[in-house]
């Protein structure tokens, strides 16, 4: 929940022009809903993705203050992120409400990044894969190999959201590995073309190290990607 209109177009002006040359990596910038038509006219022919942060799973209806998928696209959006850690803890999101969320976003043809992730006590309790494998089955047991190719999954341990905790990048990779094998287990070779991310305190300075994991393909980024200098520095050593 961060940037202001001005601040918004100011930012997608600066991290353009820092990464325009960027061809070799995928690059999506998901934005609170009141400045998505920013980057909309700022980014929309750039080889920058326009990505929301949400979504209600409805076309239309009596569900005030709630986006639609069909809105988003309106957007410029071809991503959005379902399930974030923040929502599943302060808005009390569901799997099975996640779940429909993941459906609709891949129905009207946005790729949902699908977040999952442990809390401190899971991950002491030596209890996190075995719930992250949880998350993952319940989100995603009732897709088609075709719908299921087309998810981003974000691991995102929740003890190293804006904590300055990173895990380890064997941890992080044990975790991706872990998600990966789920996959497998719902869809066999599906889960060597799926996208698996890391999320957790990644910065510009640890981002080399993640991105040598063999199961981690990217990061999400939320902190260090307030500054588009950082932001940008951030993605060239992701190289």
């Amino acid at each position: 929940m961060f940037k202001t209109g001005q601040e918004a177009r100011d930012f997608a002006i600066s991290i353009h022009d820092k990464v325009e040359t960027v061809t070799d990596l995928d690059m999506v910038i998901c934005a609170p809903y009141t400045t998505l038509h920013i980057l909309k006219e700022e980014l929309e022919e750039s080889i920058i993705h326009i990505g929301a942060q949400n979504m209600y799973p409805e076309e239309t209806g009596a569900f005030t203050g709630e986006i639609s998928p069909l809105m988003l696209l309106d957007m410029a959006c071809t991503y959005v992120i379902i399930g974030h850690s923040e929502r599943r803890e302060h808005m009390k999101e569901d799997d099975e409400f996640i779940a429909k969320k993941v459906k609709m976003a891949l129905d009207k043809g946005l790729i949902p990044i699908l977040c999952v992730g442990e809390n401190l006590a899971l991950r002491e309790g030596g209890k996190a894969l075995a719930f992250v494998r949880g998350q993952v089955e319940k989100n995603l047991m009732d897709l088609s190999p075709n719908e299921l190719r087309k998810i981003v999954i974000a691991y995102e341990p929740i003890w190293a959201i804006g904590t300055g905790k990173t895990a380890s990048s064997q941890d992080a990779q044990e975790t991706c590995a872990a998600i990966r094998t789920t996959i497998a287990g719902i869809s066999g070779s599906v889960a060597q073309e799926i996208r698996i991310l890391y999320g957790g305190s990644v910065k510009s300075s640890n981002i080399a190290e993640l991105m040598a994991q063999p199961d981690i393909d990217g990061a999400l980024v939320g902190g260090a990607s307030l500054d588009p200098q950082g932001f940008a520095e951030l993605i060239h050593n992701a190289r």
